[in-house]
This record gives C-alpha cells, structure tokens and sequence, in this order.
C-alpha cells in the first residue's frame, strides 16, 4: 500500500495512542490533530509523545475563542438545553472540532480522517456527520466499529497489553474508574461505575466546581447585561466588571465553580438509540441560561416566545444528534437569532451554594409596562372587558360539560 494520509484526531491517552500505532502498522501516514478547547492537558508532552511512536506531524490548534463565540454564545442567545436538563457542553465542542479537524484534512491533501470514539456512543456521529457536511468526499476510519480492530481489542487491557508490546508511553496515574470529556464550557463523566444508575457519583468526581455544602456562606451578586440574546458585559459585586468574551466566560465559571453550580447526574436518551447515564458540572453557561431565561420572557411577545421554545427544542435535538451543519439547524439557528433581537437588558443574580436566584431586570425594550399592569390605576385598561374575555372563554367549558352530563344519562 502506497502512504495514504490519515489526520487522527489525537487526545494522547491510551486509546488514540494505541490506535495510532494501529494505523501506522497498517502503512498510512498519519498526523495527529489536537484541538486546544480548553481542557487541562499537556499538549507539549502529547506531541512528544505521538511523534516517538510514529505519526509524521502533530498538529495543535486553540479553539477557544472560536469555541465561545461561534458555538457556546449561541446557544446562551438560543437557551439550548436537551432534555430540559443538559446544556450541551461536549456536544457543542463536537462542530467546532470538526471545522479544524477537515481544515487540517485540507492543508495536508489527506484522504482519511480516523478517530477513537466508541460504536455505542454520540461522539462519532456527530464527528462523522459534521466531517461529512464540510467534506463530503472524506473517508472516516473508526476502529471501533472495524471488524479487524474489535477482534484485536476487546477492551483497556488488550490496549494496554499492545500499549507494552510497542513501546507506547502509558500513563502510571491510576484511571479513575470512569471517563471524562472536559472543554472551557463543562466537564462530563461516565461510564465504568457510573453505568450503574443507581450507584451515586464519588464525592470527589467534580473538578470545576465544589460541593455546595463546602462553598463560602457570603453570596455573591451580579449584573449581566445582554446585548441582542448575547451577553456583553459582567459586573461583580458591583465593583468588577468585565466585557471580554473569554473574561465573562472564565469569571462566571470561576464563580459558579467556587459556588457549586451547574452540577447534574441525569439519564439521559442517546442518538444510537440507548440510554446512558451522564454526570456533568457547567457552572458558567448554567448561570447564564437562568439570566438569559428571565431576559427573554420579560423582553419577548408571549406568542414568539412560545414558538421561540419549540424551536429551542428541536434545535436542542439536532445539536445533541449531530446536525449542527445540517440544513434544518442552519435554518432553526436563522429563526433563533431573529428572535434574539430584542432580547437587550440587564438581569441581577444572586449566586449561593449551588443556587441561581434572579433579583431583579431592566430593559429599554421590555414589553412590560408598569402603568398598565398596575393595581392602583385603570390606565387604558377596562376591568368590564375582562367580563366579556371570560364569558367567551368559558363557552368551550360550559358547552364541554353540558354534553358530558347529557351523555351520561
């Protein structure tokens, strides 16, 4: 076989490493992609590590500022959350990756791109299906669907085993018995003891955030403004402020963290058709979505909101399946931001162990009008148009019942 070329998307640990030396063994080329999207890695050390076992380049890419403003801010502007409880922290990182991921494919003429995420999870629909949109000619290699490969490795002690045959680094930390996946935005864990759904999470498994009960008693109090469904500009304790998107983005993880917010252990349903059950902590992004939540209904018409919330849904659904670049979300992702035009203001929030409390907001565009609403004031309010309103609504109930009662006798 003549050197055909692979871009492996590249963690360092024991699986990539292994499959590495797999595909080498199997006469391609190969270079391995990282992309720095904010999780606490030795990128230096990986690369060493990659280049002594064989592949021909290691290419290291920081994505977070791509990763903040193109991805996480617009899900913060559309209140993305799937099932009602996640907020999409490694499915959001998945088209972001991607876009680097077949950029890197393109500057190197490679035919391949391969990749370590398992046959039973999301991660290789959503790399495939993205790779696929942006490329549409690439090749995938996913060893762990590859018939040959499934029969060598049945799992970590086959890779470990092969790891000592080939002169692969292995980590002597011990594994904690589960993964992770980690970005700027969240942290998630599962798998090993975690399959139990019944078998509570390790006291010490958090890594972004404390346990409520152990953060400090002094709440803390901030000002977010929003500017367009986005947020701009952050003040806290009405002393700092910060307006950069990376400085929001860390500061509010900072405080969440130090306050034990954003801390979910949820069964949640797959694409693949499985449930599984996932431990996950976003403190910055969870502060935001209640912010952001209370903005929205307070500046938006009641019926756009609704229609706002049934998109927000299915888009939830297309971002957690992979369908990022999909027609329906680039069209779903149109509608959203129109929405997000007037959604401008400033909301109070109170962060205290583990709570997102909201105290107060202000709008030059809110549809709230103090006058109208008021109890002490008719203002252009009739209260004897209120008798008709209710007369006519009233006619389903009366009607509803009147056949009731008549059926039944």
């Amino acid at each position: 076989m003549s050197e055909e070329v692979v871009v492996l998307a590249y963690s360092g640990g024991l699986d990539t490493s292994c499959i590495l030396k797999w595909l080498l063994n199997k006469g391609y080329k190969v270079i391995c992609y990282m992309a720095n999207i904010g999780q606490v890695e030795d990128f230096e050390a990986a690369k060493v590590k990659a280049l002594k076992i064989g592949a021909s380049k290691v290419v290291i890419e920081d994505v977070r500022e791509e990763f903040i403003k193109n991805y996480v801010w617009p899900a913060v502007s559309y209140g993305l959350i799937y099932e009602n409880r996640y907020l999409l922290g490694t499915s959001l990182a998945r088209p972001c990756i991607s876009v680097s991921l077949v950029n890197c494919v393109k500057e190197n003429n490679a035919l391949f791109v391969a990749h370590g995420a398992t046959g039973k999870g999301n991660d290789q629909v959503r790399f495939e299906l993205a790779c696929y949109t942006l490329l549409p000619d690439i090749k995938i290699i996913a060893p762990w669907r590859d018939e040959e490969f499934t029969k060598q490795f049945q799992g970590r002690q086959d890779l470990l085993k092969y790891a000592s045959e080939h002169n692969i680094p292995v980590s002597i930390t011990p594994k904690a018995p589960w993964s992770m996946d980690a970005n700027l935005m969240h942290i998630s864990y599962e798998s090993g003891i975690l399959e139990n759904p019944n078998q509570e999470h390790p006291e010490d498994l958090f890594s972004m955030s404390v346990d409520p009960k152990f953060s400090p008693n002094a709440p803390i109090r901030l000002e977010i403004t929003f500017k367009k469904g986005l947020p701009v500009l952050l003040t806290v304790n009405d002393t700092r402020t910060f307006s950069g998107l990376l400085d929001i983005f860390e500061i509010l993880n900072e405080i969440g963290g130090s306050q034990g917010v954003g801390r979910i252990d949820i069964v949640e349903n797959r694409f693949i058709g499985l449930k599984s059950r996932g431990v996950y902590e976003t403190p910055g992004v969870t502060i935001l979505y209640h912010a952001h939540t209370d903005l929205e209904v307070f500046c938006l018409d009641k019926e756009v909101y609704r229609i706002k919330q049934l998109l927000r849904d299915r888009l939830s659904d297309y971002v957690y399946n992979g369908f990022w670049f999909s027609p329906e979300g680039e069209y779903t992702r149109k509608c959203l931001d129109l929405a997000a035009e007037t959604v401008e203001g400033t909301v109070k929030v109170q962060i205290f162990k583990g709570s997102v409390s909201i105290l107060g907001r202000s709008s030059q565009g809110s549809l709230y009008n103090a006058d109208l609403v008021s109890m002490d004031k008719h203002e252009g309010f009739s209260p004897q148009d209120a008798t008709g309103f209710i007369n006519i609504q009233a006619i389903r109930l009366r009607e509803y019942h009147r056949c009731l009662k008549q059926n039944k006798k």
